[in-house]
């Protein structure tokens, strides 16, 4: 005797489909949010490296201005067993002020710091596309190790100094006669933030100008990429006591603070380091504002809209050692 068998009624597999379908969704659920957990996060760690980069290449050099070797204070013409001319190098970046190319002139102070926010695209001589808003920081120092004889390139420009003279030139040619001199590569270096297309997307880009003499003129190349906006807030000693009286902007800095003498002295910078998502992300509005020292900025539309980038802003305060020695230890 054979029993009948029976198959699922209508109810069941309908009842079936739908805990499976909770399931699936369920599942998707799930899916779509670890997607969107490995984008945010992969977007930050992104900006992370980029400002934390940044903000190392600045502080780097600028914890270095200023240095000349084994020479006490300042540099000057007076100093100097020898020097290139002022102005010798093509597309050289020339700050404001009478005495601010990348060589010591025979007038006026020479600036080894100076700094500008960028009201016009085209400025220094060297640079067409800076970002309107942004600053362009320029600094002369001499690179920390010393090179021997050997190791001279002719790519780039030298300093040999003691602790009462020097001199600079161009690798390749004699090197100036100093007693008991080391020799050490010479540098001007010049931060600022360009626009670079990709696409149909416009990606900023921290961009850093690099004296060398083979070229015989200021490299402009990209350092890092999505670094939209920097900023510089110069701390001033104003009473000669040894104390930053005030962190002063470059577009509120007096034309006399940048001479850097006994009077008033440059002791302290503090950097703004706004870094930003090299691609759009849809899903993401950015209403956020940001403050870049005494600058506030968004990126929010008369709408009351704002963009798809996420962004990070990084700072620190770089105390400048070199703006009050005598002497090297």
């Amino acid at each position: 005797m054979f029993n009948a068998q029976r198959g699922f009624s209508l109810i069941e597999i309908f009842i079936s489909l739908a805990v499976g379908l909770m399931l699936l969704l369920g599942i998707l659920s799930i899916f779509v949010g670890m997607k969107t957990t490995t984008v945010e996060t992969t977007s930050y760690g992104e900006l992370q490296e980029n400002g934390r980069y940044a903000i190392s290449l600045l502080s780097d050099d600028l914890l270095r201005q200023g240095f000349w070797g084994d020479l006490s204070g300042s540099l000057d013409v007076s100093g100097l067993v020898s020097s290139p001319l002022p102005m010798t190098v093509a597309g050289d970046c020339i700050g404001e002020g009478v005495n601010n190319a990348s060589f010591p002139a025979a007038i006026g102070h020479f600036r080894t710091l100076w700094g500008k926010t960028v009201n016009n695209a085209t400025l220094m001589g060297c640079i067409t596309n800076a970002k309107i808003g942004s600053d362009v920081l320029q600094l002369k120092r001499a690179v920390s190790s010393t090179i021997a004889l050997a190791d001279i390139s002719s790519d780039d420009y030298y300093i040999i100094s003691n602790s009462n003279t020097a001199g600079i030139f161009a690798g390749g040619t004699a090197v100036p006669s100093v007693n008991f001199g080391q020799i050490w590569e010479y540098q001007q270096h010049i931060y600022y933030i360009r626009e670079d297309s990709q696409g149909t997307n416009n990606v900023p880009v921290l961009v850093q100008g690099r004296l060398q003499n083979k070229a015989l003129v200021m490299n402009l190349d990209m350092v890092v990429e999505g670094i939209e906006y920097i900023r510089f807030m110069y701390g001033v000693d104003t009473t000669n006591n040894g104390v930053v009286n005030a962190f002063i902007s470059a577009d509120n800095m007096a034309n006399s603070h940048w001479d850097n003498e006994s009077d008033v002295r440059i002791l302290a910078v503090k950097i703004f380091v706004l870094a930003r998502n090299i691609l759009p992300d849809r899903d993401y509005e950015n209403l956020n504002s940001y403050q870049l020292g005494d600058l506030n900025i968004d990126f929010i539309d008369g709408d009351g809209k704002g963009d798809n980038y996420r962004r990070l802003l990084f700072s620190s305060t770089i105390t400048l050692y070199n703006a009050r020695v005598d002497s090297w230890p």
